[in-house]
């Protein structure tokens, strides 16, 4: 496996990478990060920009002389409302937000791009650096992909890579299968009636009806990823009543969150969800509801993509693990799957680096140019074709 020399990188990327780990900002509030992308790009290499794309996103565009294959590389803008515990010197300045995912190193990736991409005379052919705002909550693709501006740029491509601590430094992790999980979350409100502590008979109390509820939905789990059907349903929030102890409370809810490896069985699962829960409603004679939130589609990886991401692997030496499965967690590139060929591929952050939204997190330096080289080379052999 070929070893990153960070010599390579601009020192610029460098600084900015710094730069935007210490200015995080939460998903659709990234109003400051994409000034800033679009002011090192315009200063380094001025070229056509669509601005608030999907929100504050950003489309930098790279067009040779003849029409040909378009490519869409794209990161992300966003952090988390995670309070940062490193003290080092590019810390987060903002209390309560910081950038645990690594969106600061997928953007200083993209741009590290630019320097590149500014020197290249393909005959024909479109590069598009997309920097997407609002990942973390699932909305900024879908909102990409809706927009008009994204939608004539009619790109043939898109690829992205997240980085992956506690795998090798520098290692590139395939899926064939897919990239990430669908993921859906809910919430189920039921009401009954108040009543008094000491009288529960001349109420309903949803105590039993949500207990219930919890045990039913966890017989619908097939836990095992190998599993095609693979299921896993998630309790996060629990809330009753209130700290009245001389009341029987009327109102309860369950908050939960699911994942599968597609769409076909997210569907059906929502379908029994909801099956499960007017049964047990029903029994226990209390109104319910169901809202739906956040959603992921579920990341799939292209064949033909995913071919030109192991080939850049092999011809820079890094190291390949094939993954059988997908990772559980969510990511809103699906949306991208959805509509285009597309290709998501990990890129590994070190066995010892923390891992993603944990506190203590940061991006490491070393695979900036990891990324950078994976990216040029399904550039290169995609445009060559």
């Amino acid at each position: 496996m070929s070893k990153t020399n960070n010599k390579l990188i601009q020192p610029d990327i460098l600084r900015l990478r710094k730069e935007l780990h210490q200015n995080p900002e939460l998903s659709g509030f990234e109003y400051e990060t994409a000034k800033r992308i679009r002011s090192f790009i315009t200063k380094h290499h001025p070229t056509s920009i669509l601005e608030n794309l999907g929100g504050t996103g950003l489309a930098v565009i790279y067009k040779f002389p003849k029409k040909g294959t378009s490519i869409t590389i794209r990161c992300e803008l966003d952090a988390l409302p995670i309070q940062e515990e490193n003290q080092f010197v590019h810390r987060s300045k903002t209390k309560g937000v910081s950038h645990k995912c690594g969106h600061d190193g997928h953007m200083a990736i993209v741009l590290g791009l630019i320097f590149w991409l500014k020197e290249q005379e393909f005959d024909s052919g479109e590069i598009i650096l997309l920097f997407q705002p609002a990942e973390e909550n699932g909305e900024g693709a879908h909102r990409v992909v809706q927009d008009e501006r994204f939608k004539n740029l009619k790109t043939d491509y898109v690829f992205a890579l997240h980085n992956i601590p506690k795998e090798p430094l520098h290692s590139i992790l395939l899926m064939n299968k897919g990239f990430s999980a669908e993921v859906q979350s809910f919430i189920i409100r039921v009401k009954g009636k108040e009543s008094h502590a000491a009288e529960p008979e001349n109420g309903r109390n949803p105590a039993l009806s949500l207990s219930e509820m919890i045990s039913k939905l966890s017989t619908l789990e097939i836990v095992n990823p190998e599993d095609k059907n693979f299921t896993l349903i998630t309790p996060v929030h629990l809330h009753m009543g209130q700290k009245a102890y001389g009341i029987s409370p009327a109102n309860g809810e369950l908050h939960y969150t699911m994942r599968t490896w597609s769409g076909e069985n997210m569907s059906v699962l929502k379908i029994n969800v909801n099956a499960v829960a007017q049964t047990i409603y029903q029994k226990y004679e209390l109104s319910h509801e169901i809202e739906w939130l956040a959603y992921f589609p579920a990341s799939a990886n292209d064949m033909e993509s995913n071919k030109y991401v192991e080939k850049a692997a092999k011809e820079n030496n890094f190291g390949i693990i094939e993954r059988p499965y997908p990772f559980k967690f969510g990511e809103d590139f699906g949306w991208f799957s959805k509509e285009y060929k597309t290709a998501m591929f990990g890129l590994g952050a070190g066995i010892d680096t923390p891992g993603l939204h944990n506190a203590d997190y940061d991006f490491p330096d070393e695979i900036l140019e990891t990324g950078i080289q994976m990216f040029k080379s399904i550039i290169l052999n995609i445009l060559k074709e």
